[in-house]
């Protein structure tokens, strides 16, 4: 597999095991793993205290630039969701066919970025409601794959998210 530049997307609160598990398989992979953040922040502190640098700022890439975007779960997505910027960059992805990956509360950003209108998708259950009000079909998997989303429902589930993830971009 050629490097392929894949985001993943971070701020405080996110999912511990859903970030780092991603991030280190991509490697593994021969990927080029970024940590993108907003806020000015360098580091951001997982809901279980691991805490990641961020590699670039959102003010400073644009869709073009990348093979990808993951967005782990936990409380992050609902700060994520609240940036234009960061909203802005997913939808890019999307329309550009590149992978936009999402897992537990990742899909949140995926709403608000106006884009699982009429995608079966999974998440979290906390979330279920908030994908149908939004026009996706839910489903209870472990991974699913609708075009070029995937989307995964929680840590127990991050091997078979991460076989879809890499089988899309290889």
């Amino acid at each position: 597999m050629h490097e392929k530049r894949i985001g993943i997307l971070a701020e405080d609160d996110f999912e511990d095991l859903e970030l780092y598990y991603p991030y280190f398989r991509l490697i593994e992979a021969g990927c080029k793993a970024e940590i993108i953040g907003s806020r000015g922040k360098d580091y951001y502190k997982g809901k279980k205290g691991l805490s990641i640098k961020k590699d670039v700022d959102i003010e400073n890439i644009a869709p073009q630039d990348y093979d990808g975007v993951i967005i782990p779960g936990g409380w992050a997505p609902d700060r994520l969701r609240r940036s234009d910027k960061i909203c802005n960059f997913v939808r890019g992805i999307h329309e550009q066919g590149k992978l936009v990956a999402s897992i537990c509360h990742g899909p949140w950003v995926l709403i608000s970025s106006n884009i699982v209108k009429g995608h079966t998708m999974t998440a979290t259950q906390a979330i279920k409601d908030d994908l149908v009000n939004a026009g996706a079909h839910w489903v209870d998997r472990a991974a699913v794959r609708d075009g070029n989303i995937i989307t995964s429902r929680n840590p127990h589930d991050l091997p078979a998210f991460m076989k879809e993830i890499l089988s899309f971009i290889d």
